[in-house]
């Protein structure tokens, strides 16, 4: 939790409870269901909490936000990103049945009442969001021609709809193809770990 409240102080007790209990929850939910791998267990606030919170770093979403987070796993970055935006809507999908039952576990002992998690290919949604977030589920292309069709046309934040991609290692192959239309934000120029020198927010204005 530490790390935690090192670039995010001012969390409120209730994001505090919720965030300190995360520990707890993916510890017995992992040791029944496999989402996360056993060694990263040790380092999950930092390796998956923090993670997906460099997107809050990027971009401070306005309430009433719909965000579908595809691939989710375990719930991230969905569930953090839940826990720091009560007004904002989370839509977590994965094919993977068992991910979606720890997903919705976690979120019902968190009373996530703004998370809605299910078991759905990404090319069966046919609602429309704000924002599209993943882990980097797959090769940058293929992941914007499934999700294309699920950014709202209307703008309502600081950046505009469309994709905000966790990524890490070298990758500008992928992405050469959208000019100006794509920025890549450093998670080192927001934390300092050693974790995070390679890994990348990218924003696609859909």
């Amino acid at each position: 939790m530490e790390i935690l409240e090192k670039y995010f102080p001012d969390l409120s007790e209730e994001q505090r409870e919720k965030f300190s209990k995360l520990k707890d929850l993916y510890t017995f939910w992992n040791d029944q269901i496999n989402v996360i791998s056993r060694k990263d267990m040790e380092s999950l606030y930092e390796h998956h909490v923090l993670h997906s919170l460099a997107i809050a770093k990027v971009i401070n979403f306005t309430p009433g936000t719909k965000i579908m987070d595809v691939g989710t796993g375990g719930g991230f970055p969905g569930i953090p990103l839940a826990i720091l935006y009560p007004e904002t809507n989370f839509y977590l999908i994965d094919s993977i049945g068992k991910k979606i039952k720890v997903v919705n576990e976690v979120a019902a002992a968190l009373k996530l009442s703004n998370v809605k998690a299910e078991q759905i290919r990404v090319q069966q949604v046919k609602d429309k969001f704000d924002f599209i977030v993943s882990r980097a589920v797959t090769a940058f292309p293929k992941f914007v021609n499934m999700v294309r069709k699920n950014s709202k046309a209307k703008d309502q934040n600081s950046l505009p709809n469309g994709i905000l991609y966790l990524k890490g290692g070298d990758f500008q192959d992928e992405i050469s193809g959208y000019g100006s239309r794509i920025s890549l934000y450093e998670c080192s120029d927001y934390f300092t770990e050693e974790f995070f020198e390679t890994k990348k927010v990218v924003h696609l204005d859909l």
